[in-house]
């Protein structure tokens, strides 16, 4: 059987995937391609609860994880955005950068919505591989190389376990 040509048209539109769309305050500059930016996948989340927030730093040990204020008080840059936890779905967070650049990224999520991370509860990550431990992380997992354009990288969130501390859940 033949199906007319709008049809199978419709079909092979309907069976193409969709892409994941990014989240958050700066969602437009990675759904639009308009960096330069950082697209996130997140993955490893323990749950749907909470909120999602990204954080960019100047890439020096100087600066990296200081506080927002002491860096805007010193005229640094810094830039966070937040997202609700979507329901189901792949995670995919977006954050401008200034400029192409070097750049240190955090990834946290809010579980209990009280803007304060609660080591106990909520859960971190950076773009680099392993597990963050008990130690402060080291700014070295958190590089990101951003273009002109939009970057893509992933993020696998890690939570408390035990006395190893943070590591991914599986």
């Amino acid at each position: 059987m033949r199906l007319p040509l709008m049809l199978l048209g419709t079909a092979l539109f309907a069976a193409a995937p969709v892409a994941a769309q990014s989240i958050g305050s700066d969602a437009a500059a990675c759904n639009g391609n308009a960096g330069p930016a950082i697209r996130v996948n997140v993955t490893g989340l323990k749950d749907r609860t909470g909120r999602l927030k990204l954080e960019l730093y100047p890439a020096n040990e100087a600066d990296f994880l200081k506080d927002d204020r002491d860096l805007r008080k010193e005229g640094k840059f810094f830039r966070r955005v937040w997202a609700d936890m979507p329901a189901s779905g792949a995670v995919q967070l977006c954050i401008r950068a200034p400029s192409a650049g070097r750049y240190a990224l955090l990834f946290t999520h809010d579980r209990d919505n009280r803007n304060k991370f609660n080591f106990m509860r909520d859960g971190a990550g950076f773009p680099g591989a392993g597990k963050l431990g008990r130690a402060r992380p080291q700014m070295a997992q958190a590089i990101v190389n951003v273009p002109a354009g939009v970057v893509t990288t992933t993020v696998r969130a890690q939570y408390l376990r035990g006395l190893g501390g943070f590591a991914p859940l599986d």
